[in-house]
């Protein structure tokens, strides 16, 4: 039996009209399927993130006085062993809202197993996994080289939220799940082990 892990399936967008919880509602089916998880869904837009930073980097002061409207985000990230971003791409980019969440956190990130949902117009959001990937390695995580990518997705799904085509999607869906499963069991187990400096 699959040793159910916990993961952290997050919106990252906070735009007005954005798409993210539509994608993360299928992605989050797609987890809940699989059966190797504890899925819990966090929305950026929920979250309060600030833009000014504390004074000290959380890799010197790892318990900064964060905003009450954070404490959530933080404790569920800090428990998490997986963390899955649903991604959308902003002028060849990733939106703000995510790196501001990531730059009040460090030691939440480190020894993790991330993976990414991308979602745009052309790219289908390639580029804003592709400068997350540079990110989170700085942050001792590691970012699995599988992905979801939905290239101009107002054309792939319906009004109700369901893709035309799922099949695609869903078979790259578990190849990813099945490798953040994998990473995010061996660095559980890592992260037991002291580190040596």
């Amino acid at each position: 039996m699959t040793e159910r892990l916990k993961l952290a399936v997050i919106t990252t967008s906070v735009r007005d009209g954005r798409f993210g919880p539509v994608v993360t509602e299928w992605f989050t089916d797609q987890a809940d399927h699989h059966g190797g998880f504890d899925v819990t869904t966090i929305d950026l837009a929920e979250v309060d993130l600030p833009h000014e930073l504390p004074a000290a980097p959380p890799l010197f002061e790892p318990h900064p006085v964060r905003p009450a409207g954070m404490a959530e985000f933080t404790r569920v990230i800090g428990e998490a062993d997986a963390i899955v971003l649903v991604v959308p791409e902003y002028n060849r980019g990733y939106p703000s809202s995510i790196k501001a969440a990531i730059d009040w956190h460090f030691t939440e990130w480190a020894g993790k197993a991330i993976g990414f949902v991308g979602y745009s117009g052309g790219s289908g959001g390639l580029l804003a996994i592709e400068g997350l990937r540079q990110v989170f390695n700085e942050l001792d995580a590691h970012t699995v080289r599988e992905y979801v990518s939905f290239p101009r997705y107002y054309l792939l799904f319906d009004e109700n939220g369901k893709l035309h085509a799922p099949e695609e999607p869903a078979a790259a869906a578990a190849t990813m799940l099945d490798r953040v499963h994998w990473w995010a069991s061996a660095l559980t187990a890592a992260r037991s082990v002291p580190t040596v400096v």
